[in-house]
């Protein structure tokens, strides 16, 4: 047990959580095996006050102050089962960690302030724009450099590499990812963790995994997912594992993997459902969604998708919608409705615009194009949509995106000099 049960209710508190959470080394059993996360806020709950989570009580139960300490741990801990919980974008994390910023600077613990620039890099993630994200994983980086701490860096790699990747810098981050990956086997251990959310461990393998992907070597990348997956399972990280799963899923959308994307996503869905993983649970059913629609049974898949984009929504978080909304836009276009799935597809645009999430834009481009010419649009539109996803997919150096615009554009080619064209063109979603 991290604290005393003896000194104040702000640390019968934290012991309850600090036993529960943490007794198990860094298994964090009680969150993770016995998926009591919502417990434990429950526990944490009656130091804030009613329906503001940012603002602490001046005082305990019994009026027993809380010291800098206490508050500290409670805002953290309560940051990250929001977090876990309700998703990334949760507004009660964000007011957590921007009120436990002041109380680390006054703690002056090097260690302390880093963990509240991870859940405040976690949070910029996933409503912001992600120059200003970049920002604080750059000043995660710096400060893990000053500890000269090789499980911190792993975590500051990994906020990088995610950042990176989402802003369509795929060889950056798959230069931080690498070396993520090099400090992990050089520490020759198992669980370098950050905070109870996840593990950094995991979140860099799946995203080296990623890298692997879009420079062409779909081997290398499953051999590398499947390592962040066992490890995730090994170390008892569940919230690591759906984030995984929905990473490992995606991969397999990318290849046509219909089979492995209806496993993944099952699972991911069983997952969440079992540990209120809201967020993960959303990304599951539209997963889910799109296998089936791929499928043939568009009518459920879309239904799927709808519910899971809402339910997306509803975290309040932005990061990986454009994409999703592109899941969306396929499984409407095989459903014969064209026009609502360049609707989805400009939305998600639209929405990648303004929090720079540039990691999905070639393929929202080759889709407009195929959409385009589906419905018989002009030429020069078409051919300008093509062109601007090879040049994308070129410019952020990725070979797998660059390949696949390619062949779409040189089949639409095709099918126009064959006379195929008009209202008939057929292009593949792939």
């Amino acid at each position: 047990m991290a604290r005393s049960s003896a000194d104040s209710p702000a640390r019968n508190a934290a012991a309850i959580c600090s036993a529960t959470s943490l007794q198990r080394g860094n298994a964090h059993f009680a969150a993770n095996v016995l998926a009591a996360r919502g417990a434990l806020l429950s526990v944490l709950a009656c130091f804030f006050e009613h329906g503001r989570w940012g603002s602490l009580l001046e005082a305990g139960v019994e009026g027993q102050i809380l010291n800098a300490e206490d508050q500290f741990f409670i805002l953290m801990e309560a940051g990250h089962l929001i977090t876990a919980i309700r998703g990334m974008g949760a507004p009660e994390a964000g007011l957590c960690y921007e009120r436990a910023e002041s109380l680390a600077r006054s703690l002056n613990r090097s260690p302390s302030f880093y963990l509240v620039l991870l859940g405040q890099w976690r949070h910029s993630l996933s409503i912001g724009k992600l120059s200003a994200t970049l920002q604080i994983a750059k000043r995660l980086y710096a400060l893990a450099q000053e500890q000269n701490d090789s499980t911190l860096l792993i975590g500051a790699c990994a906020a990088l590499t995610c950042t990176l990747h989402y802003l369509g810098d795929f060889e950056a981050s798959g230069q931080y990812a690498t070396r993520g990956v090099q400090l992990l086997r050089s520490l020759g251990a198992r669980s370098p963790v950050v905070g109870i959310v996840d593990n950094a461990a995991v979140s860099i393998l799946y995203y080296k995994a990623s890298f692997d992907a879009h420079i062409g070597d779909i081997t290398s990348s499953r051999a590398t997912m499947s390592e962040a997956l066992s490890l995730a399972e090994e170390l008892k990280d569940m919230y690591g594992l759906a984030a995984a799963l929905t990473f490992a899923a995606s991969l397999e959308i990318a290849v046509r993997n219909l089979a492995e994307v209806e496993r993944y996503s099952l699972d991911l869905v069983e997952l969440s459902t079992r540990h209120h993983f809201a967020l993960f649970l959303a990304i599951g059913s539209i997963y889910r969604g799109w296998a089936r629609s791929v499928s043939g049974d568009t009518a459920e898949g879309i239904l799927w998708i709808e519910q899971g984009i809402r339910d997306f929504r509803a975290t309040g978080s932005v990061l990986g919608l454009p994409h999703y909304l592109s899941l969306q836009a396929e499984a409407l276009h095989l459903a014969g409705r064209t026009s609502e799935a360049l609707e989805a597809i400009n939305e998600g645009e639209t929405l990648a615009e303004r929090f720079e999430q540039r990691s999905s834009l070639s393929r929202q481009h080759r889709l407009r194009g195929v959409f385009l010419a589906a419905i018989g649009a002009d030429v020069a539109q078409i051919e300008a949509s093509f062109v601007a996803a090879i040049k994308i997919a070129k410019e952020q150096k990725s070979v797998s995106l660059a390949t696949r615009a390619e062949a779409t554009y040189a089949e639409y080619r095709r099918q126009k000099a064959s006379a195929l064209g008009g209202r008939g063109f057929r292009l593949p979603l792939w």
